[in-house]
């Protein structure tokens, strides 16, 4: 179900991570304000859930990526 996940270099995925979910530096990134508002009740606007996903999807895969490592290292 995950192939094609393998398939990405694990580099692009970090660097992506990274700059996805951190930009804009600053004053406050993007993936860090939206996680604020969530945890306060706040985001409630589609556009703002929308903005959400698409700064966490590339963390989100990341963390999917690294999990199908560790669990293929332990097998």
């Amino acid at each position: 179900m995950f192939a094609w996940l393998d398939g990405i270099p694990l580099a692009l995925l970090v660097i992506a991570a990274l700059l996805v979910g951190l930009a804009p530096f600053y004053p406050e990134p993007h993936l860090v304000e939206k996680l604020r508002l969530l945890a306060q009740g706040e985001l409630k606007r589609p556009l703002d859930i929308f903005d959400l996903l698409m700064h966490a999807a590339p963390a989100v895969l990341l963390l999917i990526r690294l999990a199908r490592m560790g669990l293929q290292r332990l097998s």
